[in-house]
């Protein structure tokens, strides 16, 4: 790995109090939903943004959320966990992605929709899968924030955008943080995940998001997965023509259901 990669990730604070309690309360299976509301309503940023979420047309539920405990029962903690997971990475990173030519609101709205995209898809397939894919969608570009960084401080921000603009998939990009930096944003996050101590499972889904096939079986379904987030909405395109086209042979090789992930893809592209 690059040393100055690998140093900036090494300097990362730990997880504050309130995400590592958080994480603590998903991980036992005898917590409850009350459990959680007591550790989240000492947060009222995490709190507000969760039921900023709950009540935005992303995710559909039919009725004004007022309290955070219904927006935890609704969510599910594994859900709930991605948003103090997501809140941890904007108090501890300084984000600027003018490398990647798009803007931190911009970034931040991908990364937004990525997580609403795989909620309302396997909500509806295998809501158990949940307690990995949440975390692992709304973490799945915070390997750019990093690079980001080092583009710059290196001087090559300039070099690497220029070449951002003559390509036009995520597997490209890719392909140019490695020969550019040596390592790929999915990398760089699987890194990150286990400064945090996150469980296994999570920082090998991330890993092998590009190469679903070279993971284990344990979280093979969990790749495939964000493999088809990650088409679907990137920075080249948002639920558009061509980034939902290049999931159709994506989902025929993986075995998804198109009809499912298409009926979700409109729901949340008409909310975008």
């Amino acid at each position: 790995m690059n040393d100055s990669i690998y140093k900036k990730i090494k300097a990362l604070p730990p997880l504050d109090d309130t995400v590592i309690q958080i994480q603590r309360i998903c991980s036992d299976e005898n917590s409850s939903v009350n459990d959680l509301t007591k550790i989240i309503e000492k947060d009222p940023m995490l709190t507000a943004n969760i039921l900023r979420s709950a009540n935005s047309p992303l995710y559909g539920f039919s009725k004004e959320i007022t309290s955070i405990s219904r927006a935890i029962s609704l969510f599910g903690m594994a859900t709930v966990r991605g948003f103090a997971l997501s809140s941890a990475v904007k108090k501890n990173f300084s984000i600027n992605l003018e490398p990647y030519n798009i803007s931190t609101h911009s970034f931040l709205n991908i990364s937004m929709a990525q997580t609403a995209l795989m909620y309302n898809w396997y909500s509806k397939i295998r809501p158990q899968a949940l307690e990995i894919l949440s975390p692992a969608s709304f973490m799945l570009e915070i390997g750019k924030i990093v690079l980001a960084h080092e583009l710059i401080e290196t001087h090559k921000d300039a070099e690497f955008g220029s070449h951002i603009r003559l390509i036009s998939t995520p597997d490209e990009l890719s392909e140019l943080e490695l020969n550019m930096m040596g390592i790929t944003n999915e990398e760089v996050a699987a890194e990150i995940f286990e400064q945090w101590n996150l469980e296994s499972e999570l920082v090998s889904t991330i890993l092998h998001a590009n190469n679903p096939e070279d993971a284990p079986d344990n979280v093979l379904e969990y790749a495939r997965a964000i493999k088809v987030i990650k088409t679907a909405i990137n920075i080249f395109g948002q639920l558009n023509k061509d980034s939902i086209d290049a999931t159709l042979p994506l989902l025929d090789r993986y075995k998804f259901d198109k009809d499912t992930f298409l009926m979700v893809v409109t729901k949340v592209k008409d909310n975008l």
